[in-house]
């Protein structure tokens, strides 16, 4: 008999025999890939707005074009100084040139205005002094007494609170929720007698801004929700 072939033989059956003795584990280790948990991490924060624009909106009405200009140029003069001697600075502040309206050049309008010329004047300011607008907002009365009626159109032009610095929150907030998403993995394992391995996969997910309530558009509410994937082990 030739001895090479009995050594071959053996080793293949030895080899079957480990092979055999190892794929139940082989088997056992590949499904536990299959025993994962999906779970989900909250996160929110409320922030002041670091940003506003807020357009200053009225009208003057006459029926001479001159007296048009000479109103609006005495009221952008008011407001100017409302606006610096609240803490805004020049730079931040936007005068629009004015939209004149004449009713008797309008075929459609109204003929029995009082007012032939009616001129609607915007002066916008960009602020990253939020505290300062605000204090502004709730003196507006100052300009009433001096003549002018400012308003707020929220179509046209609304005042905007924004939040620009999601940038240097972001790291502690996705942080505290992959925190918030583990302690969730963690009680469901536990629950399961199981115990927690490595992360399969995870989503960062989207932040968004959006303002706490109407009434307080100038307080941001900032949310992101994280979704990770845990193996289980026995």
């Amino acid at each position: 008999m030739d001895k090479g072939k009995v050594f071959s033989g053996l080793a293949i059956m030895i080899g079957l025999v480990v092979l055999g003795l190892m794929m139940p584990k082989a088997v056992e280790k590949y499904r536990s890939y299959d025993r994962v948990v999906n779970v989900k991490g909250l996160c929110e924060k409320e922030v002041m707005a670091d940003k506003v624009i807020w357009p200053l909106v009225y009208k003057v009405m006459s029926n001479d074009i001159q007296s048009i200009y000479d109103q609006t140029d005495a009221s952008n003069g008011l407001i100017m100084d409302f606006l610096t001697d609240g803490g805004i600075s020049e730079k931040e502040i936007t005068v629009s040139v004015p939209s004149i309206s004449d009713k008797l050049a309008n075929e459609y309008g109204d003929n029995n205005r009082a007012f032939r010329y009616i001129a609607k004047n915007v002066i916008t300011v960009c602020t990253d002094d939020v505290d300062a607008v605000l204090r502004l907002m709730s003196k507006q009365s100052e300009l009433l007494k001096k003549g002018i009626v400012t308003s707020e159109n929220s179509w046209e032009n609304p005042v905007e609170f924004k939040y620009e610095g999601l940038n240097d929150i972001k790291p502690q907030m996705i942080e505290e929720a992959t925190k918030n998403a583990r302690e969730a993995a963690e009680k469901f394992a536990k629950d399961s007698d199981s115990s927690l391995g490595k992360i399969k996969n995870a989503n960062q997910g989207t932040f968004t801004i959006e303002n706490r309530d109407s009434n307080t558009p100038y307080i941001k509410r900032i949310r992101v929700v994280t979704s990770v994937t845990y193996y289980l082990n026995n």
